[in-house]
Formats: structure tokens, C-alpha cells, sequence
């Protein structure tokens, strides 16, 4: 059997480090022997990356198919039509021979909607030939990322109904996969058993060796010029949902002789202005930030386990996470962890048996560290902007968030600021943000006096994590899953309602952030 893994691109972040550790034990715990993988992807990823995958098969022969039709609709040029042409012979190529006997896909975020031209042609392809098709669910387009709908529109979608079609389609042979339980739930209130809930895999894999780690070490402090300087790794792209400044506001109060290092650069051009904004106040402020220290192509780098074993603390300040690995990876590098609490996968967490000692709700900030009424006009007018945008079902059920219908609130939280507020509030000295902000959230002395003291708490790999989360699990629930679904029919589904309750959900005011309104910094 062929194992064809498809995704839009294979840039470093955490769907290619799933693929990345997920596939080797797909491959050897598959219920019939998978002879070949084949990776179709827009934008292949570097050559270490390509020869450390390959070895982690084992021999299992791997070819990788580049399409940049396959990529971001965004990011290409030409006409629908074209790039349509270029898809559909593309993927009449990849399943040449193909059938439901000898070939399994397992597309990534088909359900994120950047390029629904190849969601429709995959499924397509896959109906018309019966091979079966998990579709992994790793982000949802309405998910606070409405800034995809008119450029959904580019690839015919005039309706949510269009939408729905596309990313719910009626073939019998598509088992829906999400990482976190809360999809899941609506997934298979819906789909029955053509529905699955697969957390990611992740264990507690043996700590690099000292030599490793030193040599980590010793790249970090070429990378940032400071010898003895300590390191806060924030292990992600440079995204707006991963809410970076509230964890250089963090860095800067518990441990300010610290550099905060974020692993990844952005990863698309929608994410540029708020990482040039980033950068841009680091350098005429010394920030002790640095943005996509693994960026670029320098062939000598070290892996995520490494930077996070060389590093002091990790932290994880996202206002939206589809599963949150950082969380486990902490864990499993035996460093200290500080992270927001996020409602929709925390009790995942807790049912593996994680604690995390260091965990928080929000970050309340005095409105006078900033200019609230300017802050206040101005998320009234990106909100209505934002709102103005989205399609009319969707425009009815956006309420605004509760800090706009106070005139001047006593305390805000950090998430809920756009970034133009939360760099005001880094501009004053951390002395006096600290002390308007520490009383407000007593928990931080504590954790201030443990940072100083080199005494920050580790979150141990509990027994039970191991039954949900190692490979071989990941593997079971995998093909169980898929035998379940061949054996019988989906029940009778509208994919219009599968779509409108996750869209009631994820409109829910709670779920609403400043941040991810506009693309603009």
C-alpha cells in the first residue's frame, strides 16, 4: 500500500513536525505493509529535513511530488481555471494505478482553507477511485481567520454553503480527524464513526546527549552576541495568534536578564507586518527578543529538542491553539514551563495526566500603562471592519468582546489588546508595568521568586499520557479508526450545519481577539 501524505507546504512548524514523527510509526504499524510514502506538497522543505525524514522510514522508499499549485491559493498567480488545470493533472498523476486497495491519503488542514481548489479536486479524486481519505483537521478557516474569506472567494466559494461543500463533501470514504476533543465532539455529532479524535503524537523521547545540548547552547549565544545571557524559548512561527509580546512582557518581568528566542519567522506574507512590528520595536527598544533564530538556510542547526533542552524556560502564550504542543514538548525536554490555560484543550491535557504548574488564565494590565479611549476607538473600528467582511450568517452571530462596552474598565487582559496597546505597555519601564500589574495577578511574585532562584517548576511525563499519546497508540487509534469507517456508510449529514455549529461556537465573544482582526499590525 502507498501512504500519499498531501499538504500545502512543508515550511518548519507543526504540521511538518507531525508528519515528521507521526509517519515512521504509521508505516510500521499499519495493518497491511505500506511499501511506498509519497509526500505531494506545493513548496518542499529543506534537504536536511528531506534525508532526516527518509531515515527515519527505515527503507520504505519515499518520493515527494512538488506542485506549487498544491501551495497557498494567496501566494500564486494565474487565473482559477489554471491553476485548476495544474491541480487536477498533478493529482490524476499521483493516483495513477490507485484504488482503494493499494493506496491511503492522509491530507493536512483541508479544513483551513487555503486552497480549496485542491480540497475539492482531492476529494474528488479520491471519491471517483474509492481510496480512503482521512482529512486531519489541524485549524478551521473560521476559526478567527475570516481574513481567508475573500480569498476563498477568488476560488469560487459565493456562499458558506460553497464553503461547507468543500470542506465537509458527501464521499463516504473521508474520515475526519481533529487533534482536540472539542472539534472532535462536533465532528462526530455529525460524521458517527467517519469521525476522529487523534491528539498529536508526542513522547517523551530520551534527552539529547550533554554534547548536543552544549553545542545548542553554544549556537544560541553566536546567534544573540551574549556569552552568559540565559534563554525563555518560545518554540513557534511568528504568528498573531501566538500573542508573542505577552510572552516578552512575561520574559521581562520574571527573568529580565533573559532572551526571549522565537524559533520560527512568519510563515506567510499575512503575517509579515505584525512580525516586522515585532522586530521593529526590539531594535529601537534593546529588546532582548530574537524572531526566527531557525530561519533561513544555514545547514548546521539545532532541532527543536535540542533548543529546548539548552534552553532555561519555554513558554507558551497563544490565544489559539488547535492542540498546543509546546505544552508536551516541555514536558518531555524536563523544562520549566509557562503557559496560558486555553479553554479548548486543557482538558485534553488534564485526561493525559498532565499538571502544569505554571499555568495562567490571562495577564490583567492597568488601562494606565496605555491610552485606553485611543484603544478603545480603535478596536471599535477594526472590529466593525472585521465584522463589515464576514459573510451575513457570520456577521449576525460576531457580538463584540465584553472590554468594548465598558467606557474605562479597571483592569484589562493583555490578549485582548491589539498590538499597537500592547507595545504601549512595553514601552514603560518593566519597573513600573511590574508594579501596576503584580497585584493584580499575585501568582507572578511567586513565580518571579522561583525564575530568580533557577527553581521554576518542571511538569513531569505522566504514566497515562503514554496510552493516548506514543506512537504506537497514535498508530492503533489511526487504522481502527479507518477500519471502522470502510465497514459502513456516514449517517445523513448537512455539511452546512457541520460548518454552522463550529462557527457558533468559534464566534463565541470569548473566542474573539484584537489581534486576529486585522492582518495590519
Amino acid at each position: 500500500m502507498t501512504l500519499v501524505i498531501v499538504h500545502y507546504h512543508l515550511r518548519p512548524g507543526g504540521i511538518r513536525r507531525i508528519i515528521e514523527l507521526a509517519t515512521p510509526h504509521l508505516v510500521r504499524n499499519a495493518p497491511r505493509p505500506i511499501t511506498k510514502v509519497v509526500i505531494a506538497t506545493g513548496e518542499p522543505a529543506d534537504h536536511p529535513w528531506h534525508d532526516h525524514f527518509a531515515h527515519q522510514l527505515a527503507g520504505v522508499p519515499i518520493a515527494v511530488l512538488v506542485e506549487p499549485s498544491f501551495n497557498y491559493l494567496s501566494e500564486q498567480r494565474g487565473s482559477p481555471e489554471r491553476i485548476i488545470t495544474r491541480i487536477r493533472r498533478t493529482v490524476k498523476k499521483l493516483f495513477a494505478n490507485s484504488n482503494t486497495v493499494n493506496c491511503l491519503v492522509w491530507a493536512h488542514n483541508l479544513g483551513v482553507g487555503r486552497n480549496l481548489l485542491l480540497t475539492r479536486e482531492l476529494t474528488a479524486a479520491c471519491a471517483g477511485r474509492d481510496i480512503p481519505l482521512v482529512a486531519h483537521h489541524h485549524d478551521w478557516w473560521f476559526d478567527n481567520r475570516w481574513v481567508r474569506w475573500p480569498e476563498m472567494r477568488r476560488s469560487g466559494v459565493r456562499r458558506l454553503a460553497d464553503a461547507a461543500q468543500a470542506v465537509f463533501p458527501p464521499q463516504n470514504r473521508v474520515l475526519h480527524a481533529a487533534i482536540n476533543h472539542a472539534d472532535a465532539a462536533i465532528l462526530t455529532r455529525h460524521f458517527g464513526k467517519s469521525a476522529l479524535w487523534l491528539p498529536n503524537f508526542t513522547e517523551a523521547a530520551p534527552l539529547p546527549s550533554l554534547t548536543r545540548i552544549h553545542s545548542a547552547q553554544h549556537w544560541l549565544r553566536s546567534k544573540l552576541g551574549h556569552a552568559d545571557a540565559p534563554v525563555w524559548l518560545l518554540p513557534c512561527r511568528t504568528l498573531r495568534r501566538k500573542n508573542i509580546a505577552e510572552a516578552l512582557l512575561l520574559t521581562r518581568w520574571l527573568r529580565p536578564e533573559a532572551w526571549l528566542v522565537v524559533t520560527g519567522a512568519a510563515s506567510s506574507a499575512d503575517e509579515l507586518p505584525y512580525f516586522d512590528a515585532l522586530k521593529r520595536t526590539a531594535h529601537q527598544h534593546h529588546r532582548r527578543l530574537r524572531l526566527g533564530v531557525l530561519a533561513g538556510k544555514e545547514s548546521r542547526k539545532p532541532s527543536i529538542p535540542e533548543l529546548l533542552a539548552a534552553s532555561e524556560a519555554v513558554l507558551l502564550t497563544s490565544i489559539q491553539e488547535g492542540f498546543g504542543l509546546p505544552y508536551l514538548e516541555a514536558a518531555a525536554a524536563q523544562r520549566p514551563l509557562i503557559a496560558r490555560h486555553l479553554p479548548n484543550i486543557a482538558p485534553d491535557l488534564d485526561r493525559f495526566g498532565f499538571r502544569f504548574p505554571q499555568a495562567y488564565d490571562e495577564i490583567l494590565i492597568a488601562p494606565e500603562l496605555f491610552d485606553w479611549p485611543a484603544e478603545r476607538a480603535r478596536q471599535q473600528k477594526r472590529f466593525n471592519e472585521w465584522r463589515a467582511t464576514l459573510p451575513a450568517f457570520a456577521r449576525k452571530r460576531a457580538l463584540p468582546p465584553p472590554v468594548l462596552a465598558n467606557a474605562r474598565p479597571r483592569t484589562v487582559p493583555f490578549s485582548r489588546l491589539t498590538l499597537t496597546a500592547q507595545l504601549e505597555v512595553l514601552t514603560h519601564p518593566a519597573k513600573e508595568t511590574w508594579g501596576a500589574c503584580a497585584p493584580l495577578n499575585p501568582w507572578l511574585e511567586t513565580w518571579r521568586g522561583r525564575a530568580a532562584a533557577g527553581k521554576l517548576r518542571v511538569t513531569p511525563w505522566p504514566r497515562r499520557a503514554k496510552s493516548w499519546l506514543d506512537g504506537a497508540a497514535y498508530a492503533r487509534r489511526f487504522f481502527a479508526a479507518l477500519t471502522a469507517n470502510s465497514g459502513s456508510r456516514p449517517p445523513a449529514f448537512s455539511p452546512v450545519k457541520v460548518q454552522s455549529d463550529f462557527i457558533a461556537s468559534k464566534l463565541d465573544a470569548r473566542n474573539v481577539y484584537p489581534l486576529l482582526w486585522s492582518k495590519n499590525a
